[in-house]
């Protein structure tokens, strides 16, 4: 092979050429020379050849056969061409520096536009990975999740279907809800513990009278009561058919769960809302709060709760969940009152306020502002995200009883040194 020659034609080597159109002068040309020569007339085609390529194509021909018209062609076309739309030029430079045909006009070098036909499919419809036969193969299946698309819209947004879907999902959160010390001592391998005098002497009976283990029993977990306080005013029209799906999916899903409406008066919906038949349980909660999108007397609601239930035992050491936006027709007064009777006797209270996730919102009604100093969280409630983090808030063990040790540890030196009566005096 002879060292190709730009002179003469500005694409094409001036020398001899074997039958195959391939210069077969000798074998002792470079074949970096040659590479950089065809990488130069490549470029002024137009095609971007780095530096790098050219050395891969100076390598590619100091192995492979440079007699070969296949091979030379190959060779370059793997080393120099990275683009689809490249090709066209690729092949007119090639006929022209190594075949001697002429140039011509070579082809731009614009991407070729291949038709796609895009077709919308359901997540939930019945589909496989495997191709259907028959489908044409340019034909690409885009998917949508109504999940997804749910999870970060507005329940004042939803329409009928959309709540339906949202109220099966809904039905997959878990309120199990932390725990707390049970009295009743169960068996345990620890080494802490009470003796269990009774398993003991069974045991040593087996071994002829010996006492070989020392078994003993401590106290087990029991999970903690949630209560549920859902706002059923006018003011919580949009959220509230939404948020009675979620108390529905927490009492039908596990046990010590109570349910309770709140709007002008208090009504219990714990037995209505029990049924795992969704339907047949919000048309029971329906038929049972009479004041369904009327006003709003949270304090009074509260105060009812408080006599009859809360603090006579059902939200003694429970998670209290109020689900409500704070708007309140009565007295601030009675509503702080009732929120600090509330607080001395859960062990936490959690507020959920679909109205806080909008842009500039502050809790300044008279209602929310009165109640807030004695809320332990103070969460979101509009979407399905906020319910989920909800869920995740409700099951962590983390309750007021912690809280309110490191306050009596922290305000007691300070109240030693005061002369203030401290906690229990």
């Amino acid at each position: 092979m002879t060292r190709p020659q730009t002179s003469g034609s500005p694409h094409g080597p001036a020398g001899r050429r074997s039958a195959s159109g391939v210069d077969a002068a000798g074998a002792g040309t470079d074949p970096i020379d040659v590479a950089v020569g065809f990488a130069c007339a490549l470029r002024r085609a137009g095609l971007e050849v780095s530096l790098t390529s050219a050395l891969l194509y100076a390598e590619a021909l100091s192995v492979c056969d440079v007699t070969s018209r296949e091979s030379l062609y190959w060779a370059g076309r793997c080393a120099l061409v990275h683009r689809f739309e490249d090709v066209g030029v690729y092949d007119a430079v090639f006929g022209a520096y190594w075949l001697g045909k002429p140039l011509g006009t070579v082809p731009p070098t614009t991407a070729v536009g291949v038709p796609v036909v895009l077709q919308v499919d359901d997540a939930g419809d019945a589909a496989t990975d495997e191709e259907e036969p028959g489908r044409d193969s340019d034909v690409i299946t885009v998917r949508y999740s109504a999940t997804e698309t749910l999870a970060a819209k507005d329940f004042a947004d939803y329409t009928d279907d959309e709540l339906e879907e949202a109220r099966r999902l809904m039905e997959r959160l878990r309120f199990r809800g932390p725990t707390r010390p049970s009295r009743r001592l169960e068996p345990t391998r620890s080494c802490r513990g009470r003796p269990d005098v009774r398993r003991t002497v069974r045991a040593a009976m087996r071994s002829g009278g010996e006492p070989v283990r020392m078994h003993r029993r401590m106290s087990g977990r029991r999970p903690r009561r949630l209560v549920l306080l859902l706002d059923v005013s006018g003011s919580m029209e949009r959220y509230a058919r939404a948020l009675l799906r979620l108390v529905h999916a927490a009492v039908a899903g596990r046990s010590r769960v109570e349910a309770f409406a709140l709007g002008t008066r208090l009504t219990r919906l714990t037995r209505e809302l029990s049924s795992r038949d969704p339907d047949r349980a919000m048309r029971a909660a329906s038929a049972a709060v009479p004041d369904w999108s009327g006003g709003t007397r949270l304090g009074s609601g509260l105060r009812a709760f408080n006599d009859e239930w809360g603090c006579r035992g059902m939200a003694r050491g429970a998670v209290v969940v109020i689900l409500s936006d704070g708007w309140d027709r009565g007295d601030p007064a009675e509503m702080s009152e009732q929120m600090q009777r509330l607080r001395r006797v859960a062990n936490r209270l959690v507020w959920v306020n679909p109205l806080k996730a909008s842009p500039g919102y502050a809790p300044l009604a008279r209602g929310m502002a009165a109640a807030l100093p004695y809320v332990d969280d103070f969460v979101e409630g509009h979407n399905l995200e906020s319910l989920e983090r909800l869920a995740d808030l409700v099951l962590t063990e983390t309750g007021r009883d912690s809280r309110r040790r490191d306050g009596v540890r922290a305000a007691a030196p300070a109240m030693a040194g005061s002369g203030q009566p401290g906690v229990g005096q």
